[in-house]
């Protein structure tokens, strides 16, 4: 009976002594993942500092006009403060960028859109404009709202907008079912005014690495960069994304 007590007991030890262990393993685990996290983040801010301050001088001169269209995603719970986006964009506008698309999922940047535009000195709607204007003026920054209302309320308008036409062509040259091509969704979302400007570069401020329902179809080539929450946007890290992008050389497919 004794012998089998204490060979429980060892066991009950054992294990004891397992369990304790493997707390250790994860708590060493999560310790080197933190300062590893730490390590990265304070490098960014010294980079980030270093690029503002003009210290790191291959980042002064930017290449602005490969940049011919950019689109900013701002998560919505972040997109209220309205003192943040304007900031975002006086930053740009020095850098040269004059069109660029805002967009954040439940349209609280289209509702502040009034009051952003005249925040800004030279900043106009994009829907305002005309060729002739973008002739014309060609230092004003021209802003385009959007949310995620606008992919799916466009969608729907090309798709009843293909139907009908659809639905005439086939009743009057009794056409068999077919395929619609991408060149004919695209004249259509043109048609029903949700084909706007494919961004060359779109900048994700949200915790989330992804582009929260910005319209799919206009970023066939756009160049998509995490920069982290609006809340620490830091100059030197827009400084940094841009230049990269100009840096690069694209393809498009060809």
């Amino acid at each position: 009976m004794d012998s089998k007590q204490k060979v429980r007991g060892f066991s009950c030890s054992i294990h004891q002594i397992g369990n304790l262990g493997l707390q250790l393993l994860w708590s060493l685990v999560h310790l080197l993942i933190s300062i590893g996290y730490f390590v990265v983040a304070a490098a960014a801010a010294v980079e980030s500092y270093l690029i503002s301050s003009g210290l790191l001088t291959r980042y002064k001169v930017l290449n602005i006009s490969k940049l011919k269209y950019l689109a900013i995603v701002i998560e919505s719970d972040d997109a209220v403060q309205t003192s943040k986006v304007v900031q975002l964009l006086r930053w740009l506008e020095v850098m040269g960028v004059k069109r660029m698309c805002l967009y954040d999922a439940q349209g609280v940047l289209k509702k502040s859109k009034a009051s952003i535009v005249k925040m800004l000195d030279n900043a106009v709607l994009f829907e305002e404009l005309d060729e002739k204007d973008l002739l014309e003026k060609p230092k004003c920054m021209a802003l385009e709202f959007a949310s995620m209302s606008d992919g799916k309320e466009g969608v729907v308008k090309a798709a009843n907008l293909l139907f009908a036409k659809y639905m005439e062509l086939g009743n009057r040259d009794g056409l068999d079912d077919e395929f619609f091509t991408e060149a004919q969704v695209g004249e259509a979302l043109r048609a029903v005014g949700c084909k706007g400007p494919e961004p060359d570069l779109l900048l994700v401020y949200a915790p989330v690495r992804c582009h929260l329902g910005f319209p799919a179809w206009r970023t066939r080539y756009t160049e998509i960069v995490h920069m982290g929450s609006l809340k620490s946007m830091r100059l030197g890290s827009l400084t940094k994304a841009i230049y990269k992008f100009t840096r690069v050389r694209q393809n498009y497919g060809k």
